[in-house]
């Protein structure tokens, strides 16, 4: 994978990743091997995510209930200090890349929204298990973004979702290049008795939407949803979501465990994705003058004669080039409609009255 040839500011790259701290501890109620797999799938993204050489690493998560809980508990955060001091096995500083933070929350802010900011606030290992699977060494500048996940009221999965694209276009106004680590879920129960239980077929069913490409399902999923399925998380999701909106990732994978489901999925590659073949299509602008010449015979009396009286002369009355002409002329449907992306609708009709 290389990076943009030209060169363009915005999103190089996105990924979905878990955080679970038992990646960490590794008590002997995990799967060695599941964690080497999970740890395998993340550092291939990493080695991806430096190969495209990005100037910016985002990190989206949530705390845990360990900092931002009843002093102030804002929707979004951005950290905007210097360094920050992780927790557990991952305890010590942490550099952040808080010149970016302030440059994007004034975008933000410019944008609509009021994200909250911080100086020195810690960082759980739901921020630095991502970095540390994902191969980046703990040297490596990065700005961490946080989302209330576990505090109600927490920001609406609508909410999340635009602040995802205006956190997209922060980034391109401020001409930086970036990959994104969306960390949280599937899921799981943490501080309940339904902790042993994650909700794998709720889990599967949104795995295979995202992997399918089906990134605006997570909208489905309001508070209630989120909160009942265990998946609270998931606000770091919508919120990539509205940064990177529909595709499909170029890698997935889905790990249940007894007290997680993990879910990977990457995007190396954002380049604007293509346009789908529709029932219905846009009128291409060079084909606006055969549209207008179907559209005459269909709304116009005089240019519907016009036309059944002699095809020929009608059609040179508009300026089309020979196929175009040569397809009016004889009414080839298919070639009207495949071809030159006229409207279905507007060949009925035109068949319709023609015939009539």
């Amino acid at each position: 994978m290389v990076k943009r040839p030209d060169n363009r500011p915005g999103l190089l790259g996105a990924a979905i990743v878990p955080h679970a701290p038992q990646f960490l501890t590794l008590p002997e109620t995990e799967d060695k091997a599941q964690v080497g797999r999970v740890n395998a799938a993340m550092r291939a993204i990493g080695d991806k995510f430096r190969a495209l050489d990005p100037d910016l690493l985002i990190v989206l998560s949530n705390a845990h209930c360990d900092d931002m809980v009843v002093h102030c508990v804002p929707p979004f955060a951005i950290h905007c200090g210097t360094r920050a001091e992780g927790a557990g096995g991952h305890a010590g500083a942490w550099p952040i890349d808080g010149a970016a933070g302030y440059a994007l929350l004034r975008h933000l802010l410019d944008l609509g929204f009021d994200p909250a900011f911080t100086l020195d606030a810690k960082l759980g290992t739901a921020f630095t298990i991502p970095l540390d699977f994902c191969g980046y060494p703990r040297a490596q500048p990065f700005l961490p973004i946080f989302v209330n996940a576990y505090v109600p009221p927490q920001p609406t999965p609508e909410r999340c979702f635009a602040f995802g694209q205006a956190l997209a276009h922060a980034i391109e106004r401020e001409g930086r290049r970036a990959v994104v680590l969306a960390s949280g879920g599937l899921s799981h129960y943490p501080g309940t008795p339904q902790y042993p239980h994650p909700d794998i077929d709720t889990d599967r069913v949104i795995f295979e939407r995202l992997a399918a490409g089906n990134l605006r399902y997570l909208l489905s999923l309001d508070s209630a949803a989120l909160d009942r399925t265990g998946n609270v998380e998931c606000r770091s999701l919508q919120i990539l979501a509205g940064m990177i909106g529909d595709r499909k990732p170029d890698s997935a994978l889905f790990e249940p465990s007894w007290h997680h489901i993990y879910a990977i999925l990457g995007w190396t590659d954002l380049s604007p994705v293509k346009a789908e073949n529709l029932h219905y299509p846009a009128t291409a602008p060079e084909r606006s003058e055969l549209a207008r010449a179907i559209f005459a015979i269909v709304d116009d009396a005089a240019s519907r004669a016009a036309f059944t009286q002699n095809r020929d002369g009608y059609a040179a009355r508009f300026e089309l080039d020979s196929e175009e002409r040569a397809a009016l002329v004889a009414l080839d449907r298919d070639t009207l409609r495949e071809r030159f992306q006229i409207n279905p609708m507007l060949l009925y009709q035109l068949e319709a009255r023609v015939k009539s």
